[in-house]
């Protein structure tokens, strides 16, 4: 229990950072980071001392995906969900890139974010948010380096283009 504290604990607000982007649901996302945490537990016989963040954040990575999945065929009921003000205050308070930007300016770019592709969504929160090393992210997505950076150059055009789309129809 103590090497897994030791190794996870720290790595906590990250995972459910990035569960929360990929699933799209606050909800979703700490139990996402809940069943991530019991199976980096339960396996931690297989972690030999790498990346303690890479390997965890792999797990939520395909912890939010299984989510994704099963959920599906529920989606419909969450598409009309609107970000309410009390939840843009807890992202800010979770995201301290968001926190310094005008609460209408962090808006529109969570709704950018959230109208990326999970693909394209998940390097960006892991580079942008995570601050994590090209090498790292290729872990936890498992692609190749030269892959996460030429998504991550696409993602950030993507980015800008659906920023674009939200200022123009102000």
């Amino acid at each position: 229990m103590k090497r897994f504290e030791e190794l996870f604990a720290p790595h906590m607000d990250a995972a459910y950072n990035l569960a929360r982007w990929l699933t799209g649901n606050e909800s979703a996302a700490h139990d996402v980071v809940q069943e991530s945490a019991f199976k980096a537990f339960k396996f931690l016989h297989r972690f030999t001392d790498g990346n303690a963040k890479a390997w965890f954040l792999t797990i939520v990575r395909n912890e939010s995906y299984n989510w994704l999945k099963a959920s599906a065929s529920n989606r419909w009921i969450a598409i009309g969900d609107e970000i309410s003000e009390d939840d843009l205050a807890l992202s800010h308070s979770q995201t301290p890139e968001l926190y310094a930007m005008h609460a209408e300016d962090a808006k529109r770019v969570q709704q950018a974010l959230r109208a990326l592709p999970p693909a394209y969504r998940e390097v960006i929160v892991l580079k942008e948010l995570e601050d994590m090393p090209y090498k790292d992210i290729a872990k936890v997505v498992d692609i190749p380096i030269g892959t996460v950076m030429s998504r991550l150059a696409r993602a950030r055009t993507l980015l800008k283009l659906e920023l674009l789309k939200l200022h123009n129809h102000e």
